[in-house]
């Protein structure tokens, strides 16, 4: 590890998407509990659950590297530019699997590490290894590994997974095919070079941007369930009215 840039490692975590599924855990976390979490436990639950999604996301760089070599996006990855090589990585990748397993395991719960093994599991083997090269429906499918960090901070706070934490779930499982697939539409020509069967490959532009058009319909429905059903409590206005009152 010592002859290759801290930089280098940094980038195999991809940083800007692990701080994203922390910011959704945390959201899981505070909407678990009506009142304040505890801090040791949610520092513990969010290092754990972040070395768990950065070890997936280093397990991706080596899978992917000759995938990544032929694309404009990633090409400037530290594999394809031989600023580090495979056995590194897959060692540092394993490294913070082992790290996030015990962390969570011993000052968190059992059940959010075992959801977060899932969720690797589902991202750097199922969707990464299989999925990605062998359907269009690869992000479809795979993104339930992209949508379990609000269930993971659930059941850090609680120990348990309800329908709310599921319902969670669902609307980043939702937001995840829209989202992907504009990307997909921009980079077309790149997918084909490198043979993965994205949806704008596979059934066209037009295809895909009705599915688009077709998802974010859902997402805006599912996006009201949290509402529909309380999550947050019910909104007194007896202050409002008090006012009118007076």
């Amino acid at each position: 590890f010592k002859q290759i840039p801290f930089n280098g490692y940094f980038e195999l975590c991809k940083p800007k998407v692990v701080l994203l599924i922390l910011f959704t855990a945390l959201v899981g976390m505070l909407l678990s509990t009506q009142g304040s979490i505890p801090l040791d436990l949610f520092f513990f639950a969010m290092i754990g659950i972040g070395l768990g999604a950065s070890s997936g996301a280093a397990i991706n760089h080596v899978v992917d590297d000759h995938i990544d070599r032929l694309m404009e996006r990633t090409h400037n990855r530290p594999l394809p530019q031989g600023s580090m090589d495979k056995k590194n990585a897959l060692i540092f990748a394993i490294f913070l699997g082992i790290a996030s397993m015990f962390i969570l395991t011993v000052f968190v719960n059992q059940l959010t590490a075992l959801l977060t093994f899932i969720s690797l599991m589902g991202y750097a083997v199922v969707y990464t290894m299989f999925l990605k090269r062998a359907t269009p429906q690869n992000i479809v499918i795979g993104g339930a590994a992209g949508a379990t960090p609000p269930v993971l901070g659930w059941a850090a706070m609680t120990g348990e997974v309800n329908t709310e934490a599921l319902l969670l779930f669902l609307i980043i499982f939702v937001w995840t095919p829209p989202h992907f697939w504009a990307l997909a539409i921009k980079r077309k020509d790149e997918y084909a070079k490198a043979n993965i069967p994205m949806l704008p490959v596979t059934h066209g532009i037009a295809f895909t941007k009705l599915q688009i058009l077709l998802y974010t319909i859902l997402l805006l429905a599912v996006s009201m369930m949290p509402f529909v059903v309380q999550m947050s409590g019910l909104i007194y206005l007896s202050g409002a009215i008090s006012l009118g009152m007076g």
